[in-house]
């Protein structure tokens, strides 16, 4: 019987291609590719891409995030979040850092952390509102 050469799963990336619909929550360790349509939750302690064709309704917890895609509902990154100029998020964003380029449509709120570990949302200073 021949022998099974193990793989390291730390860098493979889960792939949920063009055309493929998901309706369920969807939870990993890993990095995941979203390409499709997924309705209902994610929760990764990796990374999220959400390509240009991709879409999800519901929320969606990670690590780090890149977004070309569309996301309704709500998004917690723990680290960075990058929208890129096709992104358009409709809802909530939590995230340690965030980057938006300029094109892409964000409709909602938004709480920064207080630190990269995901600490509670940064107050504002006194005379601040």
């Amino acid at each position: 019987m021949a022998k099974m050469n193990e793989t390291d799963n730390s860098t493979a990336v889960n792939l949920i291609s063009q055309g493929t619909e998901i309706t369920g929550d969807i939870k990993s360790a890993g990095d995941i590719r979203i390409d499709g349509v997924l309705n209902g939750n994610l929760n990764t302690k990796g990374k999220v891409v959400i390509g240009p064709t991709g879409r999800i309704k519901g929320e969606v917890e990670c690590k780090n995030s890149e977004v070309s895609g569309t996301v309704d509902g709500k998004i917690s990154v723990t680290q960075l979040l990058n929208l890129k100029a096709s992104s358009k998020i409709i809802g909530t964003i939590i995230t340690g850092k965030l980057s938006i380029e300029p094109g892409a449509l964000f409709t909602g709120n938004c709480a920064m952390k207080d630190g990269e570990n995901g600490g509670p949302a940064a107050k504002p200073k006194e005379g601040e509102k």
